[in-house]
């Protein structure tokens, strides 16, 4: 079979290096162009004429499995939905492992708790720590080892088992295994075969450790895996099919094109199609951001997904399946997220040079004091010593006990950072694009201006209005409705879809809707001084209401998406950050343009397509900008997952918080600023402890090579060095946001966003 374009699921990789073999092997085929992504177990391949059974074959030969994904399953409710059996081991082997091992460190490390023969118990808690608990950092470093590669599983496995070897030599044959043994608190010796200290709590405390930070990182991988569910959710379950003159509800994946089906109002449109009868308002801001509902009338095309906000309507589907642009959208997603650039955890990288390194040196130090005439076990006893100082439990310890902290403390101020490689984008961004929509303004329609005339009372304009668009479905309509506590009474009420509406209030016929039918249907002159009002309200992207009654119109009510109270604020504090803002909207012109102004924005791009956003994006990565880009709808989506940092307010919809890297529960933009500048000093905090925890293991070596540290020295290094890196991630409890900051509200997650 050959292909241009092909997706392959990858299982086996378990850290950022294994996506980095994996995307060499395959480009070494020739006309084969391909990235793999860690985060999603994904590779995208694109080739010319090469097979899908060489393009697994060559994964294979990495090492690895392949194989090209399933068709997507039907969704499931959550309580039925199978548990993730790699989630559920690490966290069996977390949970057991830190039960047996927690003994072990506490006989090791306290003299009085060293009962006669504890050490035997000790070996006992240990051996299924270090076998099993273990088993996947041995089996990936057997894998590694087997493709002449070295990764943080090669270091952990090596220096897990040579502890572990250590001690059972120290058992079986040194002094360790002798009634009454104690562990020496000297911390340097002299040069000597070291067989009475065993390194039991070393192998079980850092098995615990990396399986802590496994669980975790697994865990948010697959939490990041939910964005394309999200979307698919959004679309209706099922459609009531019209099929001679009888109705019946079905499925959504049982329509076909050609079937005629009834939406009602309040409904989601089932799939693509084209409108036969009825007329209405449908919200179709999870497509293109558009605040305000578009009219549709018999012959109008359609989105699935999209909800009937309005009459009834008799819709003929064109297209099903994956053909549907809610489809089309995912595909977006997908592709984007597939593309995105891959950012290693910096232990992987220095892990590569790292290990190979200490295991040489190990050899060397044993080579040496065995050509220098001593005896092999002080010989071995630097090699091993050499293995353990090296052993990374602080590493294990630098990104995930950091993380921990931030993401704690960012929670508390309303600010959800998904993940490690999440931190390493914000240092570089220098532009941020920005949704309009529910991002920079509320996203929902309220008056924005009321303007009476002919000597009308603004209260009673807006009174009147209301009684009159009480009746109506349409959320323009029920803007106006909402405005007012005790609307007066209205009756004869009649809709015309697109136009406006009428009612008899108070015994006078009242008519409210667009200037231009007012005039032509009802013969109402509109006053010069209203015109130009409503003319500048509609070039600010407003929608003008002009009511009338008795034959005169009487005033405009003018209904806008508000722009959110600290949004100004937080675009200064965006450019003060070093940051470029950028408004990116669905919406027309005139309302871009006003809201850019009021808020302080230059860059302005309307009329933004989900396709459109996400090549705006690309075109600012392609002029070298890294960009971060803030938004909460499902049209977000595609250009959030395709932005080196993708920013979701948490008042949004479900696919754009799946598909961003941070999210902001409470919706405020203000929040922005400050989520940037957490994730940067989280960032600089995890740097400052893979830093130190190299140098106290690095500054130890020369004394283990030297068979000059005791195993003490080296269990007292690991445990400061792991001290060091928990309190210095603990200073990021301390992080405050700036002045101005209003608390955090709870999620309110949409099914559809603007």
């Amino acid at each position: 079979m050959s292909t241009a374009d092909v997706e392959l699921d990858i299982t086996g990789m378990t850290c950022a290096s294994c996506a980095t073999r994996i995307e060499r092997k395959l480009n070494k085929l020739p006309g084969v162009e391909a990235t793999v992504n860690f985060a999603t177990e994904r590779a995208h391949v694109r080739s010319d004429g090469v097979r899908v059974e060489d393009l697994v074959a060559a994964v294979e030969a990495a090492g690895y499995a392949a194989a090209v994904p399933a068709p997507p399953a039907p969704l499931e409710d959550d309580s039925v939905r199978a548990a993730d059996p790699e989630l559920t081991s690490l966290r069996q082997r977390l949970v057991i492992s830190a039960i047996l091992a927690i003994p072990v460190a506490l006989m090791s490390m306290i003299p009085a708790l060293q009962f006669p023969n504890w050490q035997w118990l000790a070996l006992t808690l240990t051996a299924p720590v270090v076998v099993w608990g273990a088993w996947p950092f041995h089996r990936a470093a057997a894998i590694n080892a087997r493709h002449g590669a070295a990764t943080m599983d090669t270091l952990i496995s090596v220096g897990v088992l040579a502890s572990f070897g250590w001690s059972l030599y120290a058992l079986f044959f040194g002094g360790a295994g002798m009634t009454g043994m104690t562990m020496s608190f000297q911390l340097f010796g002299t040069p000597r075969a070291g067989g009475h200290e065993l390194y039991l709590e070393v192998a079980a405390l850092v098995t615990v450790f990396i399986l802590a930070g496994r669980y975790m990182e697994t865990r948010a991988k697959r939490q990041s895996g939910e964005a394309l569910r999200a979307l698919l959710e959004l679309g209706a379950k099922d459609a009531a099919l019209l099929r001679d003159g009888v109705e019946r509800r079905i499925p959504v994946d049982q329509l076909t094109v050609g079937d005629t089906v009834v939406v009602r109002p309040g409904e989601k449109i089932p799939s693509d199609g084209i409108v036969l009868e009825g007329a209405s308002a449908v919200d179709e801001s999870m497509l293109t951001g558009e605040s305000v509902p578009v009219e549709v009338a018999p012959g109008a095309s359609v989105a699935g997904a999209t909800v009937n906000a309005g009459g009834r309507l008799l819709i003929q589907i064109t297209r099903t399946g994956a053909d549907t642009e809610l489809a089309r959208i995912a595909k977006l997603v997908e592709d984007a997220q597939t593309g995105k650039a891959q950012v290693q955890r910096l232990a992987d990288r220095v892990s590569g040079i790292f290990v190979p390194i200490v295991i040489g040196l190990a050899v060397v130090a044993f080579a040496a004091w065995a050509l220098s005439g001593a005896s092999l076990e002080i010989a071995f006893t630097a090699a091993v010593t050499t293995l353990i100082i090296a052993c990374p439990c602080a590493l294990g310890l630098a990104t995930p006990t950091a993380l921990l902290v931030g993401t704690g403390r960012g929670s508390q101020l309303g600010i959800l950072i998904r993940g490690p490689q999440v931190l390493e984008q914000t240092r570089r961004v220098d532009a941020i694009v920005l949704d309009k929509t529910g991002t920079v303004t509320h996203g929902v329609m309220s008056i924005s201006a009321v303007r009476p005339t002919g000597g009308v009372s603004g209260e009673e304009l807006l009174r009147i209005a209301a009684a009159a668009e009480h009746g109506s479905e349409h959320p323009i309509a029920r803007a106006i409705a909402g405005a007012v506590d005790t609307p007066l009474t209205a009756e004869e009420f009649a809709a015309h879809p697109g136009q406006g509406v009428q009612a008899v209030v108070d015994g006078r016929l009242v008519v409210a809707g667009r200037a231009r039918w007012l005039a032509e249907r009802w013969a109402i002159e509109i006053p010069a001084d209203l015109v130009e009002a409503i003319a500048a309200d509609e070039a600010a992207g407003a929608t003008v209401i002009v009511v009338a009654w008795d034959g005169l119109a009487r005033g405009a009510i003018s209904v806008a998406d508000t722009v959110k109270p600290h949004s100004a604020e937080a675009i200064a504090r965006l450019r003060r950050l070093g940051l470029t803002p950028i408004l990116l909207t669905g919406d027309n012109a005139g309302a871009a343009h006003a809201v850019a102004s009021s808020v302080g924005i230059d860059d302005v791009r309307s009329g933004m397509t989900p396709a459109g956003k996400l090549e705006a994006i690309r075109e600012l990565q392609q002029q070298g900008r890294v960009v971060a880009m803030v938004g909460d709808g499902v049209n977000d989506a595609a250009a959030l997952a395709a932005a080196d940092l993708g920013i979701a307010m948490g008042t949004g919809t479900d696919a754009a918080i799946t598909a961003s890297d941070l999210t902001i529960i409470s919706g405020d933009l203000l929040l922005v600023p400050d989520a940037i500048r957490l994730a940067r000093r989280t960032l600089g905090v995890i740097k400052g402890n893979l830093f130190w925890a190299f140098a106290y293991n690095v500054a130890a070596i020369p004394i283990a090579m030297a068979a000059l540290l005791n195993p003490i020295v080296a269990a007292a290094a690991m445990a400061f060095s792991s001290v060091f890196v928990v309190t210095n991630s603990l200073r990021l409890r301390r992080f405050r946001p700036l002045p101005g900051v209003p608390a955090a509200a709870p999620i309110v997650r949409q099914t559809v966003s603007s």
